[in-house]
């Protein structure tokens, strides 16, 4: 007992001796920080949550937000029957109700509501909408975390200066910034296949698929010898980290980030391009 008291002590005492130098500016933290990691004072997980908190002080709605064009949305016109197939298909939890367009959403769709619609009763989508929170493409992060702590809410709707609908953010995009990838009901069982296709004939691909395996599910001929993932050559394409909604086209097809965070990408969809496609990208 004697000895792990003293062990402990003196771990103590070592974190509070690099803790005392009391940083100048964010870049000595930083590298105080690492420092600590160096000398086995924090772990990489531990050090990435910091560093995660540090960012999202400084990191706008902007720069994590689901684009509106990847926005999956319910029009109000639609009946139970046309678009309940499309909830199961997408597998979230919340839906943006629209009323014609993605400029004019009028609430939030919870697909555990729908339940009432299975029940028997009287259903209604316009009595089962929650009202929709409106936020500016520059708030930031911390900022918003702290609105959907305070008022149990786990998505809002981005818009532009314009008062255009921009996209959209929840919770978990801001956590995600914080704590790394957070598997839900949008991600793949790990269990799965790197490689999904989709309905409409499009794939969904593990960004750490072997690009041997890439190869051979798509009969592709990508290299390996620069690059041993489909996610590290999608990123070598872009030139940077891309985030979540942004394609490239190479190889007569379209990657798109589907799932991306500030530190890796995690999830793309592939479309093979027919020829015109190709041409006029």
């Amino acid at each position: 007992m004697a000895d792990d008291s003293s062990s402990k002590h003196s771990w103590l005492e070592r974190l509070s001796g690099w803790l005392s130098r009391e940083p100048e500016d964010r870049e000595e933290l930083v590298e105080l920080l690492h420092s600590a990691f160096e000398n086995n004072l924090l772990d990489a997980d531990a050090l990435s949550m910091i560093e995660g908190v540090m960012q999202v002080s400084e990191t706008q709605v902007r720069d994590i937000m689901i684009p509106r064009s990847q926005m999956d949305v319910i029009d109000i016109s639609d009946s139970p029957e046309k678009f309940i197939p499309f909830v199961i298909e997408t597998a979230h939890s919340r839906f943006p109700v629209i009323d014609d367009n993605k400029d004019d959403i009028i609430g939030i769709l919870l697909a555990k509501d729908l339940l009432r619609y299975y029940a028997g009763e009287d259903f209604n989508v316009r009595d089962m909408l929650r009202p929709a929170v409106f936020i500016p493409e520059s708030k930031r992060l911390n900022v918003l975390l702290k609105e959907f702590r305070g008022n149990r809410n786990h998505i809002a709707i981005v818009v532009d200066e314009y008062g255009g609908v921009a996209g959209m953010v929840t919770i978990e995009d801001v956590l995600e910034q914080i704590v790394g990838d957070i598997e839900d009901e949008y991600d793949y069982d790990e269990d799965e296949d790197n490689i999904f296709e989709d309905s409409a004939g499009r794939f969904r691909v593990k960004a750490l698929t072997e690009i041997s395996d890439f190869n051979e599910a798509l009969d592709t001929d990508f290299s390996d010898e620069e690059f041993s993932t489909i996610g590290g050559l999608v990123v070598s394409k872009f030139g940077r980290l891309p985030k979540r909604g942004e394609s490239i086209v190479f190889a007569d097809m379209r990657f798109t980030a589907l799932r991306a965070d500030s530190r890796r990408l995690h999830t793309l969809l592939l479309e093979k391009l027919p020829p015109q496609d190709v041409m006029g990208t």
